[in-house]
């Protein structure tokens, strides 16, 4: 446990920090992949609230070079940290979802773009993990870590039918114990706020992943988009959304009920904003991070707090 006086949960920052000795940051990177549930190989257009161009729009542009892609983001980064290790991360759409050779060819490029290259991170889908990738991510991980991340967003089946989703649970919960048999560390992404589920549901949903063998999780609002399925739903009909006030409450919840190993990579993310239709507040990222920092300090909480009495 790496908690501080400001911060009352395992943050991401403390964890590289305590583990590498200084800072480490992510480089987004396109490798021009598609997604198995917009090309037909699971289903077509989508999640319901991904956008038309598909997740990981921060990435870097498919038509350059990785190494491009790697040293524009490396360059700003280092206006701020001028001293620092990288992870190369593949963020954009499925980045499984290809040929074993195609993805030897990237990841292999990945982790040679600059000596300063600590780990290895990779996006993708619970269904896109055939067993000649896992047999390709357990030998490079013996070269370097490898961390998946894995979008899960709800452990509710029927909440992730009615999003599209297609995979269920259960082929999420084959993935984690399948990469965590390599020894490959595991982040799991959810989305609170999502149409018909309750703070209840949202609660169980981190009641489920301490169950499993997990190392980080990156906890989303969800984002109405002008560019997806849900977000043309929304304009026609609009339907209760969670307010600031009810998401802080529930992630304050959601902490205080994660297991106390479980590194938070994220308690809000960054939207498109030219997009966004709703939530506006979520346009307040660090103001919703300090309050969410504010009340766990003023009532002496902690991740896991709650997991120790349940």
């Amino acid at each position: 446990m790496l908690f501080t006086n400001e911060k009352h949960y395992n943050t991401l920052n403390n964890y590289y920090l305590h583990k590498y000795g200084k800072k480490v940051f992510k480089v987004s990177l396109n490798g021009g992949f598609t997604c198995p549930n917009i090309d037909g190989t699971v289903s077509f257009g989508g999640c319901a609230f991904c956008s038309s161009m598909g997740s990981g729009e921060f990435a870097g542009n498919k038509h350059d070079p990785l190494k491009k892609q790697f040293d524009e983001v490396k360059e700003m980064m280092h206006q701020k940290w001028p001293e620092a290790y990288y992870i190369p991360y593949f963020q954009a759409n499925t980045n499984t979802h290809a040929p074993v050779s195609r993805l030897k060819e990237l990841f292999e490029e990945a982790i040679t773009l600059d000596p300063n290259i600590v780990e290895l991170s990779i996006a993708t889908r619970p269904d896109s993990l055939p067993n000649d990738v896992v047999e390709y991510l357990s030998e490079l991980n013996t070269r370097i870590p490898v961390q998946v991340e894995l979008g899960l967003q709800t452990i509710h089946d029927e909440i992730g039918k009615d999003l599209n989703r297609g995979h269920d649970l259960k082929a999420f919960n084959d993935a984690v114990k399948r990469l965590r048999k390599e020894n490959i560390e595991v982040v799991v992404h959810i989305i609170n706020g999502l149409p018909n589920e309750t703070k209840e549901m949202m609660l169980d949903t981190i009641r489920h992943l301490n169950t499993l063998d997990i190392q980080g999780i990156k906890i989303h609002m969800l984002n109405i988009l002008s560019n997806s399925r849900m977000g043309q739903a929304y304009l026609k009909k609009p339907w209760p959304i969670l307010s600031r006030k009810e998401y802080i409450d529930i992630v304050v919840t959601q902490i205080r009920l994660l297991r106390k190993d479980i590194i938070i990579h994220r308690l809000t993310g960054d939207g498109k904003f030219d997009k966004l239709i709703e939530p506006k507040w979520i346009m307040r990222k660090f103001t919703v991070l300090n309050d969410i920092d504010k009340i766990l300090r003023a009532n002496k909480w902690y991740q896991g707090d709650l997991y120790e009495k349940e």
